[in-house]
């Protein structure tokens, strides 16, 4: 018998809360601070809270978006996209660029950040971030509902091909990711964590 009191739902009947829970729990999560070329040329920068790394060979990473997004096009259009670390020092303009304009403006631009070429692929990594993964997309998948039915959401996956790490960032031939200050999304409209090395543990796995 559990010692906890329960607050029990099922989603299709609503949480029954102030706000939905789900993307509070499932957090904090990492941002898929995404860069994007569409065939006509045009640039975008968004920001995804639905985003992780799948695989380690060949390195996957993926981002989902409810409905096709501008990112999401573009990539579908090109084959290519750039994820970007985001960090304390540009969350504010992380933030700007999760603004909805249209296809035609450059979130670089509105969100006051350098463009700068990548190395093998024709999208623009964000000069400021201190990590950046250069991306070839290897699959979209439209995300299903139990009953078979479109969730209207759209799964890009991506193989990273050139990744960019500021040195600073390495100590020891290490990453540590807590230096970087990364920022990652909870839940509510606009809550966010951070990592101190002071809250690292470490665990060695059994095998």
């Amino acid at each position: 018998m559990s010692a906890f009191e329960f607050h029990s739902y099922e989603p299709r009947n609503g949480h029954g809360l102030k706000h939905d829970p789900f993307n509070a729990i499932i957090a904090p999560r990492p941002i898929g601070w995404v860069s994007t070329r569409g065939a006509d040329g045009s640039v975008n920068l968004a920001p995804y809270s639905f985003f992780n790394g799948f695989n380690y060979t060949p390195p996957l990473i993926g981002f989902s978006s409810i409905g096709i997004k501008h990112s999401t096009h573009n990539a579908q259009e090109t084959g290519e996209f750039v994820w970007n670390l985001a960090t304390v020092d540009l969350a504010q303009q992380m933030n700007a660029t999760a603004a909805h304009v249209g296809r035609d403006v450059n979130e670089f631009e509105v969100a006051g950040l350098t463009p700068v070429p990548s190395t093998l692929v024709n999208v623009p990594r964000v000069a400021e971030a201190r990590v950046a993964f250069e991306c070839k997309v290897t699959e979209i998948i439209e995300l299903k509902r139990a009953d078979g039915g479109s969730a209207n959401a759209f799964l890009t996956m991506g193989e990273v091909v050139a990744v960019h790490i500021d040195k600073s960032l390495i100590v020891d031939g290490v990453y540590r990711t807590a230096l970087a200050s990364p920022i990652m999304r909870a839940g509510r409209k606009g809550d966010y964590f951070t990592v101190k090395h002071e809250d690292m543990f470490e665990m060695v796995r059994p095998d």
